[in-house]
């Protein structure tokens, strides 16, 4: 919970949500999530891991390169972020909102130093009326994919920042039984005390533009959960998904604290 008394709620949007997953970065997307923010404004403050600078990268670099490809991983990265914060900034400010970026890396979280600076300037981001919109600064990350599509990242964030609540969005209404999905009935699975039977359920398939998959957010998942914090695996596809899950209007996976 922050200063201000309200609750904290940590939203990782993944790729396939900004996208609607098509390949560009769907602007009626962000201003849905920008307008949910802002209906809920006085109960709740917001913390935003976005991905999606890669997606976005895509989108223009041809237009802007005059057809030159890029392939490289970082070079797209370094390429879309600013792209996808002005995406954010415009159609948030419409909504009365405020928007600042946080490029962080694995080896923030590593050193006490930048653990601390992480969680004072967020603090005073927030406390001022500014949604903190954190991306994996991939320019200068090493290991492929480092966080998983960002899904670790949302949740070594959470940790330091104490929040109340993560919610992942993705593409899926939560994590569906095996059977149903053998049987191609997609049933959620809504309420889960344990984890690991939880991962019995998950098949491997990856998302079509996103890293992450279901298996790494039920990593974070596990580590949210041993530190006492409630996760919800939403469909972030949907209009109003974060108000519909809060009102039981849609199927969802809500993991709860130990």
């Amino acid at each position: 919970m922050g200063k201000s008394g309200k609750k904290r709620i940590l939203l990782k949007i993944g790729t396939n949500t900004l996208t609607k997953e098509s390949n560009f970065i769907s602007r009626g997307k962000i201003e849905d999530i920008g307008r949910q923010i802002s209906e809920l404004n006085d109960q709740y403050e917001f913390i935003i891991v976005s991905s999606g600078a890669i997606a976005v990268a895509k989108q223009f670099v041809n237009l802007e390169s005059k057809g030159k490809e890029i392939n490289v991983k970082q070079a797209l990265a370094a390429i879309g972020q600013p792209h996808l914060m002005r995406i954010f900034q415009e159609n948030f400010r419409e909504l009365g909102l405020l928007t600042s970026q946080c490029l962080l890396s694995y080896n923030d979280f590593e050193r006490e130093k930048s653990r601390q600076n992480i969680v004072s300037t967020i603090n005073i981001l927030v406390e001022n009326n500014y949604i903190p919109i954190i991306n994996e600064n991939d320019t200068v990350s090493t290991d492929e994919i480092q966080f998983g599509d960002n899904d670790r990242l949302a949740a070594l964030t959470a940790l330091l920042l104490d929040v109340d609540l993560v919610i992942f969005a993705s593409n899926t209404n939560g994590i569906y039984t095996k059977e149903s999905m053998e049987n191609n009935r997609k049933k959620t699975i809504k309420n889960v005390k344990d984890v690991a039977k939880l991962k019995v359920e998950i098949s491997n398939i990856k998302s079509s533009q996103g890293s992450g998959g279901m298996e790494s957010k039920i990593d974070a998942a596990e580590l949210l959960q041993q530190n006492n914090i409630e996760t919800w695996l939403v469909n972030g596809l949907e209009d109003n998904f974060i108000l519909n899950a809060m009102n039981n209007k849609s199927d969802f996976t809500k993991i709860s604290k130990i």
